[in-house]
């Protein structure tokens, strides 16, 4: 059976929130929903009827997707000690081009970001890490598309440490789930040049925070 949409964590925690920050939510309209083999919502368009604290109208359209994670893999060459950046390449909605991305994934009910992010990581890369060995960016959310969607990211970023046929053994491998319509390439690339192909704001900022965090000066001058 397929979940209502009213009963979804995702839903409930949108809608929580909302109330918690003094909305007056009058109706929400479901435009369209996707959901998954097990029948729980995966994302949906909402149009809703609110009224701010200050007596406002807020703009009624809303992507609900919920929280997601995204995670930085920084291979480092054991001898050299150069970094590369491990990415997932694949054709995306916005413009029908081939991406280059982080890593990432829909939280959906669950509530271990790091867990879900270490799954992630497997499943878009072959690449297998304990979720200790991820180190988090940020412990609230943050809101890539405040104007249009509830997206609340949490971001990850791993450094592991290989030899240069280890790190080269993850190029260009074939990864994804085709259930979820996943078609995706893995590509290895030294970290500045890596950074030049991202073109998401999320994966940009990742590269800025991870280096900031890990104090790699002048690698953060070189983007």
């Amino acid at each position: 059976m397929s979940e209502r949409l009213t009963d979804s964590h995702k839903y409930k925690l949108w809608k929580g929130k909302l109330e918690t920050n003094g909305l007056d939510i009058h109706r929400v309209d479901e435009l369209y929903s996707r959901r998954n083999g097990k029948g729980e919502v995966l994302f949906s368009l909402l149009y809703t009827d609110a009224t701010t604290p200050e007596g406002n109208k807020i703009p009624p359209i809303c992507f609900l997707k919920g929280e997601v994670v995204s995670v930085l893999i920084c291979f480092i060459d054991i001898a050299s000690r150069e970094k590369y950046l491990l990415l997932v390449q694949q054709r995306r909605i916005c413009d029908g081009s081939m991406t280059f991305e982080h890593p990432a994934g829909m939280l959906d009910s669950e509530s271990d970001a790091a867990a879900v992010a270490a799954r992630e990581v497997f499943e878009e890369t072959g690449i297998q890490v304990d979720k200790e060995q991820l180190v988090k960016v940020n412990d609230q959310p943050f809101y890539p598309s405040t104007g249009t969607s509830d997206e609340a990211m949490y971001m990850f970023y791993c450094e592991l440490e290989l030899s240069s046929e280890a790190i080269q053994s993850y190029h260009n491998q074939t990864q994804g789930l085709l259930s979820d319509h996943e078609y995706i390439n893995t590509q290895v690339v030294p970290f500045a040049e890596g950074h030049k192909l991202i073109t998401n704001v999320n994966g940009i900022l990742l590269n800025y925070l991870y280096l900031k965090g890990v104090g790699d000066w002048d690698l953060l001058k070189q983007l």
